[in-house]
């Protein structure tokens, strides 16, 4: 089942609610946190950091791997944000594409087809 766009931003935005106005470094930092809930969070507000791409697009490749499928969902879908400047991560994204949530293999197809559309068509 396919959330629309607006429940996505929505949760994301909400997620701000907590950021307390951390920089980037510190957020790549919680990517690695203990704290599921820090994860998460760190995870959804990356995206938000586009001029940083360089630091955060590796750090969202990283969180695919998480043990947690919010985080790897959120990850996924944060790196479709990116478009091509996240094009590095297009083996480890081919890679969520057969992870065992549903959820993350649909966000990994929609982040391919957003980096690059030539190559992958979104999911239908």
């Amino acid at each position: 089942m396919r959330l629309p766009t607006c429940v996505v931003l929505l949760l994301c935005s909400l997620a701000c609610f907590g950021c307390g106005g951390k920089s980037t470094d510190e957020l790549i930092d919680d990517v690695k946190s203990p704290q599921v809930g820090d994860r998460v969070k760190a995870v959804r507000l990356l995206p938000q950091r586009k001029r940083e791409a360089a630091k955060v697009v590796p750090a969202l490749v990283e969180a695919l791997k998480d043990s947690q499928d919010d985080v790897r969902w959120s990850a996924a879908i944060g790196l479709g944000y990116f478009g091509e400047e996240a094009h590095d991560a297009i083996p480890a994204l081919q890679e969520a594409q057969r992870d065992p949530d549903a959820r993350v293999r649909e966000a990994a197809g929609v982040a391919l087809s957003r980096i690059d559309p030539s190559r992958f068509s979104a999911p239908s």
